[in-house]
């Protein structure tokens, strides 16, 4: 029986020993549900498992299991209900009392630890709202059998931190098989629920992209917010986002990847209205009033997204003519890429002597600090001037939507004479990250232009894997920070450009020596060609 606070009986059913099933019950963060559930063990025993899960997921006043004598009688009353979060020396998320008879049940006041058990979770409500711009994030990555599954969870936690989330706790799950609807199962589901309750925490963000359904049966399971990576990087483009271009392109990607997310009533009420507004027409169950929320919903959204890409398509033309307007200008254009957060923004600031506003780039121990490209001009001796561009960050797996929408923008880097890539060297999974950029330029078409790798944050790396990723790489160890290793670095640009302009002037002597002995061979009369009075030569 399920109870109301008045004493009501609110629903009667029968269940086995595994589950019953319960009619839906309201849940908030700061009051419990309202509702005492009431139930029989026929064959004795105390609250089992299920008994406890079942009160702790659906935030119940209380649950009270009635044993069963053989005569038919009542029995002992075995009586649970929640702790608050925080309490101290309470080891469990619920309080279990001994058993008692029915008559002296009677006299338990369960109203009254009701009462000062919401006040305990108002209270620590009241705590969380004093800071609200830190929401209290669970991290769950979900290893596979990939080797850099912990430096996943590493760069997970680094975007909820960006993001603005407060990282109470993150777990890496090892499963080799992932269940269809939550990924983990239930019962780790209901663990992380009961860690998200004594943390206090509301949002539970998973390494791994969830699909519509997944996100909609998770959430339901835990009560929770929930957000996969792919939502966590929006969110994060979203806050820098600055210039129009970048704004424009981060608001085309919330929009693909919100469109298949749309909650609705699915196909049955995609069919009202079939008729083509007539009410009289149409199958039963499907006369009504035309579209859909769910579809005009869906319609606004493809009409914005037709928008943003015409806005975006005007904005590549403008570039383009930027960009061409740069190479009449015959000055090398060297692009710094790299992993985000690797420092590229702090060694263009480095190059190009911008420390001061308005020209300095923002640098920010933040992931994706900077999304439109920047240039500005410094100086290589033995070179002159130098157009520097710095570069939206990559990461691994990157979303398909976001992709997508800057790839107009990182197909710019096309346009180099050279690429310098910048490499965190300080990162324990340095190797992995230079080659998940190495794999985005080989996405683009941009993997056989030159290149110069600098190991960024050498003061801080190890010096044994510093010199091992020198070897592997081929790199120059530096520090944007302190200036480490930054004049060894400009010679090495500065030799490389040098090399790459003599063979592209080797390459255009060549093509003019082609052209001369070509025009040389056409315009030279040909001795085996003779021709006859009225006889023209086909060619």
């Amino acid at each position: 029986m399920l109870i109301d606070r008045r004493g009501r009986v609110l629903s009667v059913s029968v269940a086995d020993a595994k589950a019953a099933e319960l009619p839906a019950v309201r849940r908030g963060e700061e009051r419990l549900s309202g509702f005492h559930l009431l139930h029989t063990h026929p064959k004795g025993g105390g609250l089992s498992k299920n008994d406890l899960s079942t009160l702790f997921l659906n935030r119940l006043d209380a649950v009270a299991a009635v044993e069963v004598r053989p005569d038919g009688l009542p029995g002992n009353v075995h009586l649970a209900h929640l702790t608050p979060p925080g309490t101290v020396g309470e080891e469990e998320d619920w309080r279990i009392y001994p058993p008692k008879s029915p008559s002296d049940m009677e006299d338990f006041d369960l109203a009254g630890q009701v009462r000062a058990l919401e006040e305990e979770i108002a209270r620590a409500s009241r705590v969380r709202e004093a800071a609200p711009d830190k929401e209290r994030a669970l991290l769950v990555q979900i290893d596979q059998g990939e080797v850099d599954a912990e430096e996943r969870l590493a760069e997970l936690s680094e975007l909820a931190r960006t993001a603005g989330a407060d990282v109470v706790y993150k777990e890496l799950v090892s499963r080799r098989h992932l269940k269809a609807g939550t990924l983990v199962g239930a019962g780790k589901l209901e663990e992380l629920t009961s860690r998200a309750y004594h943390l206090d925490a509301q949002t539970l963000v998973f390494g791994q992209e969830l699909g519509a359904a997944q996100a909609r049966e998770i959430e339901a399971a835990t009560g929770l917010k929930i957000i996969d990576r792919t939502q966590l990087i929006l969110d994060i483009f979203a806050l820098h986002a600055q210039g129009v271009e970048s704004r424009l392109q981060v608001e085309l990607a919330q929009l693909r990847y919100m469109k298949p997310r749309l909650l609705g009533a699915g196909a049955r009420l995609s069919r009202i209205g079939a008729s083509g507004g007539s009410a009289a027409g149409g199958a039963i169950g499907t006369r009504g009033p035309g579209e859909t929320k769910l579809e005009l919903d869906r319609r606004r959204i493809n009409d914005r997204i037709s928008f943003l890409e015409a806005q975006l398509e005007n904005v590549a033309v403008r570039r383009e003519e930027r960009r061409k307007n740069r190479s009449r200008n015959d000055v090398p254009v060297v692009s710094i890429v790299g992993y985000t957060n690797a420092g590229k923004s702090t060694l263009l600031n480095a190059f190009t002597h911008a420390a001061e506003e308005p020209r300095r780039v923002l640098a920010e121990n933040k992931l994706f600090a900077t999304l439109r490209p920047t240039s500005r001009q410094g100086y290589l001796e033995g070179i002159g001037p130098v157009v520097f561009t710095d570069t939206v960050g990559f990461i691994r797996d990157l979303p398909a939507d976001l992709s997508r929408a800057f790839r107009a923008t990182l197909e710019e880097i096309g346009d180099a004479d050279l690429l310098l890539h910048v490499v965190d060297a300080s990162a324990p999974d340095a190797d992995a990250r230079y080659g998940a950029v190495r794999r985005i330029l080989s996405d683009l078409d941009l993997d056989d232009m030159p290149e110069v790798v600098a190991l960024n944050k050498a003061d801080h790396a190890d010096p044994e894997a510093l010199d091992r990723e020198r070897m592997r790489m081929g790199g120059v160890a530096i520090s944007a920070v302190s200036g480490q290793g930054l004049p060894w670095l400009r010679s090495v640009l500065a030799d490389t450009l040098q090399r790459q302009a003599e063979a592209q002037a080797e390459q255009v002597a060549l093509a003019r020596q082609e052209r001369v002995r070509i025009k040389a061979e056409l315009e030279r009369p040909s001795s085996n060609l003779r021709l006859g009075a009225g006889q023209y030569p086909h060619d």
